[in-house]
């Protein structure tokens, strides 16, 4: 099968699909970052209209597009306008002629502006011990099944309550608040951990490993 992976730099998806026997390319503007031969360059849209392909798993770029960063939109100049041309290319994306197409990004404006996720995953339902919640938007493709659970540890009152949460009092307030779930990317208060740098967008973008054998098995 021929596959296309959009938007993606790292080759993780790609070399998940790769490992199992597909014909998988990724493309972005940006180089491979495992420099693989099997990465293009360029413009994916127009590879898209000048290739066929069988399948095609989207990750367009999410800075002007999450939740998280649109309450920039009404205090920076111009901001606005680079949503809606994201909003542009996602519809581009989903529109594309291909028979099988998954496209992810956070929560967002693509929910509220396109049309509503078909699915929203969890890196820790895949074997990985974090938490980033991603949607997902699909044609002739089932939902993603969890793979393996990873328990989290629970916070309470500033503190790592013990394992067995359920069967525990916090000795704090005695059971007033309610813990919270934590997974190993997250500090106590549920932040990133990733300190700010001109690289961290790059680092959350990446596709845990634990989701792009999840796609391949599944969707391959």
């Amino acid at each position: 099968m021929r596959v296309l992976i959009a938007c993606e730099y790292s080759g993780r998806v790609r070399e998940a699909f790769r490992a199992r026997g597909h014909d998988a390319f990724s493309c972005d503007l940006l180089p491979a970052e495992d420099a693989s031969d099997n990465h293009i360059v360029g413009d994916v849209i127009e590879l898209i209209r000048s290739e066929q392909w069988d399948l095609m798993i989207a990750h367009p770029p999410c800075t002007y597009l999450s939740s998280s960063g649109l309450h920039w939109n009404n205090r920076v100049d111009g901001r606005a306008d680079k949503t809606e041309s994201a909003l542009d290319f996602v519809r581009s994306l989903l529109d594309a002629p291909v028979t099988r197409i998954a496209l992810e990004n956070p929560v967002g404006c693509i929910g509220s502006r396109i049309r509503k996720a078909d699915q929203t995953i969890q890196p820790w339902q895949f074997g990985e011990d974090a938490s980033k919640s991603t949607s997902l938007w699909l044609k002739n493709l089932h939902p993603l099944r969890p793979t393996q659970f990873i328990a989290p540890r629970y916070v309470c009152c500033g503190r790592t309550l013990p394992d067995g949460v359920g069967l525990y009092v916090c000795p704090n307030c005695l059971g007033d608040k309610k813990a919270r779930p934590r997974w190993a990317n997250q500090t106590d208060s549920g932040q990133n951990r990733l300190g700010p740098s001109e690289d961290r967008w790059k680092e959350r973008s990446r596709t845990y490993s634990g989701i792009a054998s999840a796609m391949a098995e599944q969707w391959g």
